[in-house]
């Protein structure tokens, strides 16, 4: 059909209203699928499209449909039945490409779904089979406890599939002495764009021959391929760059290699899903280097931080990553930066511009502390002169700081005013010695618009990352793309580099003639035209075949920001995290010790992820911003509620708000669609009850007993359950004497004592868990310390979850009055429920405004400061007890990750064998859990996250996670706190 095919998202228009014949052209192919017996989902609603029309680039393209194959033999039967033309198909994995690889107006193979299985594993033959949607991390996770693992390691590792690596030829970081994914291809399975399947791998001289012999689409393929790279192998030599990045996108270089062999997949990875579609792959794997060094070098001068990569690069380190200074500033805002400071953030006599990374791997440690020294030689005799350079052996550190480095891209996406950190110029590379020159160039261009950025990369191989900062929402900065495109190209070809180093092509394939040459891709596009003749793979990406459909213009693909210019400035304000979202994708780890996020691990539904709800709720602002007469306004009901069913299953654990690096706190933005939401629509009963909950505590603390009774019988849990409220916990009140509550007679005596300290009683614990502020008032005064305690104070937590917007204001302004009346005195107060506690350094400082909210500490931060000051003995361990481990609560985690380090410390000094541990949300999430509608899901997160955990002897900083694990496994995890306690008494 040609351009007569879906045309999805038009400049201007949504595209959430389908044309007729867009429908007629789907509805077929859905009914093709449904006759294959495809077994995977398919998923027309909106939101689904819209959550697939973008990724981690500055470009949004709605899909007419997203598929997930549950089986390999769905990516055949989806073939199938796109066979016609009338539709193109993109497979997707981890959804971060930086320049649309994977972004449509056809239909979305989504493989990480379901198609994310490791199939084998061979130690022996050093081989690990598995199909697309495998995670890097997963499949790294996986290898470890073996020796092994797979060595491209990109800065997405998290969230990366390694089809998505194939399909862009990944390297990343150590790429200098550890390659591409393609280098470590042993064979693939593969669809052709007929429905057949090929294998393939590295076929001596007479196996190319049969290959080459048969009579279908595989042959005349593997006919085609070794006649372009015999034909044209003075071409390819001239043409491709003898970088350690190589020229992309239809590998021409590595096909036919010396020995005569021939290996198509060296072909195939990189293609972006244009010529075939994979299905399972068998990689080689390596050991596992047995030790790791780092030194961090820093440097006045972010030129001179270039130019030493040369000076070190004699050393032979497996990696030299660099940061400007404006990645340095923004990590310094990042929740890992607190650990580190004693690495990076000791003070330097001049301004830290520049900071390089130098790794080093093996398995000879003299060997490693040799290239160490060797080094430092090089550094102290350097004419470039560093600032210092410290060298890092722990191994945790190490792990910290790479961390670091992978969330430059996430970084550098951070608001600065209107304007963030964009993609488009992203991953250009030269080779490494020309790398400062080019650098300086590249500064020029970007000067000469007036443009911030920040800069950083794989220096050690000439791969620079780069993102100017643009507000993509207005037409002068959007109009920037082209022109600052067109130079950075020209410069790169200049100097003999590759405009796309690292990331892929996508969306810029009209630069293909320009680095591979009029002749090579003239042949190009014969390959393409050859293995997909009806061009129904990734259509308009790399290189056009003959069925009429053009290549992509990085212009031509309308911006997600001419969308969100439409948001109207009331709606912008309250949603602008949603907006400044770059995609990155952190969102979608299914790390299992990492708090972000719940749902969607669980789920692998990225409606359900930070990400997807952002995208929902811009996508919902600019629906209500359009008149009323506007094409996309009548979708407005349908989204509306598909968004809301996507904000009902979020946890509000706040881990996006500070483990994004972009920090898109859906949490708030939820609440603030609720508010809005239950304007035009009625509320369930449950929230009105929820709403009152803390005043009908402060009731029910008052005869507990009779509570219990009135609470758990079988008629109220019947009422409760149909109203939605489930296995609701007894009341528990703590019970402490007159003498132990504050008073403004104790505060006045105490203005100046050293020794005297607050402890509030939140609601949940004091309602529910009242023993372990009774353990804590106990442990405080055993230490020497004069403890006075709070009454119950409420919260607010369950109305501003819930969108009740005006009434959680009260109850804050309320607690921050007596808050500020108690810090009058300058005593410390000291909250111990991790939730709560982080409430007054969150959601309350909305209510605050520029009032400073006053210091409430952590339970932990308070006894870890009183140790440093020595008013602590230390007690040394007796015997060998049975070590424990620390978890915060899943919101403590992501905001005060040194959580469990600070209970870890503390517990040693008083002779407690404990370790600092991690696990992701328990499910449970202040009401979460007791919601009957998302029993199942909470549950489905407990048994992902802790079960395993609370197998051992864990003690649980969270009061949702000790409720949970005594609902889910029986038994309730003790406090730190009453640990600690329990060892001072036996010690005395």
């Amino acid at each position: 059909m040609g351009g007569d095919a879906i045309s999805g998202i038009s400049a201007g228009n949504s595209g959430l209203s389908p044309s007729a014949s867009e429908i007629t052209i789907r509805e077929a192919f859905v009914r093709r699928l449904d006759k294959q017996g495809f077994e995977g989902d398919i998923n027309l609603q909106v939101s689904s499209r819209l959550v697939s029309s973008t990724d981690n680039s500055i470009y949004q393209r709605l899909p007419a449909a997203v598929i997930h194959p549950r089986t390999q033999e769905d990516l055949n039967r989806a073939v199938r039945a796109a066979a016609d033309g009338e539709l193109t198909l993109a497979i997707r994995g981890g959804g971060t490409g930086t320049n649309g690889q994977s972004l449509t107006d056809g239909i979305v193979l989504d493989v990480s779904r379901h198609l994310d299985r490791i199939l084998d594993f061979d130690a022996e033959a050093g081989t690990v089979t598995v199909e697309p949607g495998v995670i890097l991390a997963r499949l790294n996770a996986f290898l470890k406890p073996h020796g092994f693992f797979f060595p491209p390691t990109v800065s997405t590792a998290t969230r990366a599939t390694i089809g998505g690596m194939i399909a862009t030829d990944a390297s990343g970081k150590g790429s200098r002495i550890y390659g591409r994914t393609s280098d470590y291809i042993e064979t693939m399975d593969v669809v052709l764009s007929d429905g057949t399947d090929l294998q393939v791998g590295r076929l001596t001289a007479p196996q190319l021959e049969e290959a080459m012999s048969g009579k279908g689409l595989a042959a005349r393929a593997y006919r085609e391929v070794h006649r372009v790279v015999t034909e044209q192998a003075d071409e390819i030599r001239r043409v491709f760059p003898d970088m350690n990045r190589g020229l992309t996108g239809y590998n021409l270089q590595n096909v036919l290699l010396e020995d005569g062999s021939f290996h198509i997949a060296r072909l195939l990875a990189g293609s972006e899903g244009t010529l075939a579609l994979t299905k399972k792959v068998v990689l080689r794997v390596r050991r596992l280097p047995k030790y790791r060094q780092l030194i961090v070098v820093r440097y006045a001068s972010f030129n001179d931080t270039l130019r030493d990569v040369q000076t070190l690069l004699p050393a032979n380190p497996s990696a030299v990553e660099v940061l400007d200074d404006r990645v340095l500033a923004k990590a310094q805002q990042d929740v890992t930066w607190h650990a580190l400071e004693r690495v990076l953030g000791t003070r330097s006599a001049l301004p830290v511009k520049g900071m390089s990374f130098v790794e080093f791997v093996g398995d000879d440690l003299d060997v490693l502390q040799e290239q160490m020294a060797y080094a430092v030689t090089l550094l102290a005799n350097s004419p470039h002169k560093p600032i210092d350079h410290k060298a890092v052996s722990d191994p945790d550190i190490i792990a910290n700081l790479w961390t670091l480095r992978e969330k430059s891209v996430g970084l550098l996406g951070r608001p600065e005013g209107h304007r963030q950190g964009v993609p488009f110029v992203e991953d250009t590379a030269v080779p490494p010695e020309v790398l400062p020159e080019y650098v300086s160039e590249f500064r020029d261009i970007l000067d000469g618009y007036g443009l911030s950025y920040g800069m950083f990369g794989h220096a050690d191989v000439g791969c620079l990352h780069v993102r100017p900062f643009l507000d993509m929402l207005t037409p002068q900065d959007r109009a920037l793309i082209r022109p600052i495109s067109d130079a950075v190209a020209a410069l790169t070809k200049r100097h003999g580099g590759l405009l796309w180093g690292e990331h892929g092509r996508g969306f810029r394939g009209e630069f293909s003639p320009l680095f591979f040459g009029e002749t090579l891709f003239a042949e190009l596009c014969r390959i393409k035209d050859v293995f997909d003749p009806k061009d129904i793979f990734n259509r308009g990406k790399l290189a056009p075949g003959s069925a009429g459909y053009p290549v992509d213009r990085i212009d031509g693909i309308p911006f997600k920001g001419s969308f969100d210019e439409d948001i109207a400035p009331a709606l912008r304000e309250p949603y602008a995290l949603s907006i400044s979202c770059n995609g990155n994708g952190a969102c979608f780890n299914r790390e299992p010790d990492m708090a972000m996020c719940p749902s969607y691990k669980a789920t692998k539904d990225r409606s359900q992820s930070p990400k997807g709800r952002a995208l929902l709720l811009r996508s919902w602002a600019r629906l209500r911003s359009l008149p009323d007469n506007a094409p996309d306004r009548g979708m407005l009901p349908v989204l509306t509620e598909e968004l809301k069913a996507s904000l009902d299953t979020c946890l509000s654990c706040k881990a996006c708000a500070t483990q994004c690096p972009i920090r898109v706190d859906i949490p708030s933005m939820r609440s603030k669609f609720f508010a809005t939401y239950f304007r035009d629509n009625r509320r369930p009963v449950r929230d009105y009850l929820v709403y009152w909950l803390e005043p009908l505590l402060a009731v029910g603390r008052q005869a507990p007993a009779l509570a219990n009774l009135l609470m758990h019988n079988p008629v109220s849990e019947a009422v409760l359950s149909r109203i939605g409220l489930v296995d609701l916990p007894h009341l528990k009140p703590a019970r402490l004497g007159a003498d132990s509550r504050v008073s403004r007679s104790w505060l006045r005596r105490n203005r100046h004592n050293p020794r005297a300290v607050i402890l509030i009683q939140d609601s949940f614990t004091g309602s529910f868990d009242g023993g372990l502020i009774e353990k804590v008032h106990a442990l405080l005064t055993s230490l020497g310390l004069d403890v006075k305690v709070t009454p119950v104070w409420d919260n607010g937590k369950a109305r501003h979850v819930l969108g009740f917007r005006r009434g959680f204001g009260v109850t804050a302004r309320q607690t921050l009055r007596k808050l500020r009346g108690l810090a009058a005195f300058g005593i410390p107060v000291v909250s111990l429920d991790a939730a709560t506690g982080l409430m007054f350094t969150q959601e309350y400082r909305e209510v605050s405004g520029d009032t400073p909210v006053p210091a409430v500490l952590p339970l932990e931060t308070y006894l870890r400061g009183q140790i440093e000051q020595g008013a602590f003995a230390q007690i040394q361990t007796a015997g060998k007890a049975e070590s424990l481990t620390v978890i915060s609560h899943c919101t403590e985690q992501a905001a005060r990750p040194e959580s469990a380090g600070d209970w870890a410390f503390i517990l040693r000094h008083f002779g407690v064998p404990v370790q600092a541990g991690k696990a992701g949300c328990c499910g449970m999430a202040g009401l979460f859990g007791h919601q009957k509608e998302q029993a199942s899901l909470s549950r489905q997160i407990f048994d992902q996250n802790w079960a395993g955990k609370v197998k051992q002897p864990v003690l649980a900083t969270g009061f949702s996670c000790r409720c949970q694990t005594e609902r889910m496994a029986g038994h309730r995890p003790s406090h730190p706190a009453e640990a600690l306690i329990s060892a001072l008494q036996e010690h005395s």
